[in-house]
């Protein structure tokens, strides 16, 4: 299945943050990972946690856009949607490690006194 997420405010971002700021609910997107699991899989999953504890994860996780359920017959199917995931790594991930690739680049420069390989983007440390 195909979804389409558009994670364009920072209030959609606050809800990501807060769904993945649990280790359950972290739980719960490695077990999506493999595919597509009812409910009741996900509950015996976690023993631990009693299933209105699971549901109200799984809820937290949809209305991050994490999770998306559909309903076949009597169970209730929940597939993992990593496009907000993707969203963060482009609004935050991918730019702060852009910044700390540039630093090493900078330190490098310092260090050795010569410019890092312009093609890779990259500086390569020795040891």
């Amino acid at each position: 299945m195909l979804y389409i997420y558009n994670m364009s405010t920072e209030e959609n971002f606050d809800l990501l943050f807060k769904a993945l700021s649990n280790r359950s609910r972290r739980e719960l997107l490695d077990l999506l990972t493999d595919g597509p699991k009812t409910t009741g899989a996900l509950c015996e999953a976690f023993p631990r946690i009693d299933r209105c504890t699971v549901m109200q994860h799984l809820g937290v996780l949809q209305k991050a856009g994490l999770v998306v359920a559909e309903r076949r017959g009597r169970e209730r199917w929940n597939h993992l949607n990593a496009m907000p995931i993707h969203e963060l790594q482009k609004r935050w991930i991918g730019p702060y490690a852009d910044h700390a690739v540039t630093m090493l680049d900078q330190l490098q420069v310092a260090v050795e006194g010569q410019e890092p390989p312009a093609a890779s983007g990259r500086a390569d440390l020795k040891s």
